[in-house]
């Protein structure tokens, strides 16, 4: 029970943070509410002034005009409910979609300024879902309260005072009921809230199945897996199901108790007015009096059983959500970090460790220094730590122990954005975004005109297909940029970086994707981005180690040798089998 009232806690602070900038509309809502509903509580008592005068003898003309006139003192009350209910609502509409909004927004946020391990850990269509669940369950909570905790309470404290005022036995029937079917609830909800946390993650799961299935579609047809990978959804879904009929039976119980408790107190408030009017002390107007207030009650207290087991639902909803918000960024900027100064672009790691989880050692004391505008080389085998090295260089994860410097600045002291605005980075795989080519170019700097992102096009070979297609620059790629090949997709991307026109440049198997007609299109445009700029390549295409200035060698996370193609070639070593493997024009990555 510690986590969940944790994660209530967590989760009632982050609401109250959006909540506060609306405090005082939150009030207003609050006085409407209470407005609207004393009016349907007062209403029943002139409804009781009603049939006392229906009940009783006189001049018929005269107690028709009463009673018509009692008539329009009750419309006057319906007509005051139902203008503060309207303006509460518009009011109440306004200030729960800005929260929306901003939590949604506060969500986004939070995830995307995560560390490269956060997203590597988890499933996107997870983290889609959570975030939208946050709000989502943020509006469930104002609706319940809205339109039911609030009015239940006025309601039923209002009803109260006018049940005693007219009989003491009348108020504590009431008061009684109301409390135990209340704490039922809140009980029962409470104790029902381990089975929603449970119901939650599944949900959580099934979204993960769907998103890591969809992603791999082509994968699935190709290995003729369909029927594996439906056995499988079916397997999560069904893991749901159950959890969800758990949950439904366990609401249908509650019910059922809370209709019995509702059939009691209506005979047992019925039983009492009877015995009160046998001894005169009620009339007949009571009797509409009490069971008007019955109805309301039974209305409300039906919806409050569900409205509570919806709050913590909602509590389990957000839950999963909150904690990512709670969780502490894997790599953040320090106090007062400095914005990095970029004056040569030298490059050093001084003594650096580095090990995935602290479990898997990848970097051990590694040095590498690397001049202004050189052009050096990574090469080594699988698992060497090349692509260890880039990520570090780019901050994606913060050092075990040593340093890494540019321009004799620690990276890990200036502002990540200042970093990475300096370093021009192009993937193995460049996933783009489904949009236009133009804006996925644009990317690289995203004050740049149009001129400015077809020159960038045209200097990296891919100008000549955007004007094939037929929106050319306009054309929107798909999801990941599936509509291009993969040439395609790594030409967009080199052109993203030609934009940027950073002063480092990092290649991790920029050719990769390209056949040799592309790459001979491409290694001017290549050579044309490196010029003045200083560059670390993770390549296994000769054409492009063989251009570089320096080729380090890589293993077991240390640099073991450097030099030239032609001096690494003239010695035995790693670099020297790797070339005598893959002699065809692969060098082993």
């Amino acid at each position: 029970m510690q986590k969940q009232s944790y994660n209530i806690k967590s989760t009632l602070a982050v609401y109250w943070k959006h909540l506060n900038p609306f405090a005082g509309l939150v009030l207003l809502v609050v006085l409407l509410i209470s407005a609207a509903n004393i009016f349907d509580v007062m209403a029943p008592m002139y409804y009781k002034t009603f049939f006392d005068v229906l009940g009783s003898g006189g001049n018929m003309n005269e107690k028709a005009d009463q009673l018509i006139y009692i008539l329009f003192v009750v419309l006057g009350f319906h007509f005051c409910a139902w203008v503060t209910w309207r303006a509460n609502v518009y009011i109440n509409n306004y200030v729960v979609t800005k929260i929306k909004m901003n939590l949604e927004t506060t969500a986004f946020t939070s995830v995307l300024h995560h560390s490269y391990a956060f997203f590597s850990n988890r499933f996107v269509g997870i983290l889609v879902r959570r975030i939208h669940r946050l709000s989502n369950a943020f509006e469930r909570l104002v609706d319940e309260s809205v339109y039911n905790f609030i009015p239940l309470f006025v309601m039923l404290l209002g009803q109260l005072v006018v049940l005693y005022m007219r009989n003491v036995w009348l108020g504590t029937i009431l008061l009684v009921w109301s409390i135990v079917i209340i704490a039922f609830n809140v009980k029962f909800a409470f104790w029902k809230l381990k089975f929603d946390l449970k119901k939650a993650e599944l949900d959580s799961q099934t979204t993960a199945v769907l998103s890591d299935t969809l992603t791999n579609s082509t994968t699935i047809k190709v290995f003729t897996a369909e029927t594996s990978e439906q056995s499988r959804f079916a397997q999560v879904m069904n893991a749901w199901r159950m959890a969800q009929k758990k949950i439904w039976d366990l609401d249908t119980h509650a019910e059922a108790i809370q209709g019995a408790l509702m059939i009691f107190v209506e005979f047992g408030m019925m039983f009492a007015m009877v015995k009160l009017w046998q001894q005169q002390l009620v009339t007949i107007g009571d009797f509409a009096l009490v069971q008007s207030y019955l109805l309301y009650i039974f209305g409300r207290i039906w919806g409050i059983g569900r409205a509570v087991r919806h709050v913590y639902e909602s509590f389990a909803d957000a839950s999963e959500m909150v904690e990512i918000l709670n969780t502490p960024q894997g790599v953040k900027d320090v106090p007062k970090a400095k914005t990095l100064q970029m004056k040569q672009a030298a490059i050093d790691f001084k003594n650096v460790s580095f090990q995935f989880n602290k479990t898997r050692s990848v970097l051990n004391h590694f040095d590498l220094s690397i001049a202004p505008k050189e052009k050096i080389a990574l090469v080594g085998q699988s698992g060497a730590g090349k692509s260890t090295i880039v990520q570090l260089l780019l901050r994606f994860y913060d050092v075990g122990d040593g340093h890494v410097m540019i321009d004799g600045q620690d990276i890990a002291k200036v502002t990540q954005s200042s970093l990475r605005k300096n370093i021009a980075f192009v993937p193995q795989e460049s996933l783009l975004f489904h949009r236009s080519i133009m804006e996925n170019i644009r990317y690289g700097r995203l004050e740049a005109t149009d001129a400015e992102v077809i020159d960038a096009a045209k200097r990296a070979r891919c100008h000549e297909f955007i004007m094939e297609l037929p929106d050319q620059y306009n054309t929107l790629v798909g999801e990941r940029g599936i509509k291009l090949s993969g040439g395609e997709r790594q030409r967009v991307a080199i052109a993203r970086a030609i934009l940027k026109d950073a002063p480092i440049l990092v290649l991790d198997e920029a050719t990769s994707s390209l056949d040799s007609e592309s790459e001979s299109l491409i290694q001017a445009a290549l050579e044309e981005l490196m010029r003045d700029k200083t560059t670390v390549v993770i390549a296994h295409r000769l054409s492009t180690i063989m251009r570089m200035d320096r080729i380090v060698v890589v293993d077991r996370g240390a640099v073991v040798d450097t030099g030239t193609h032609q001096d690494l070639l003239s010695k035995e070593g790693i670099y020297k089998k790797l070339w005598e493997i893959q002699v065809g024009g692969f060098v082993g990555t």
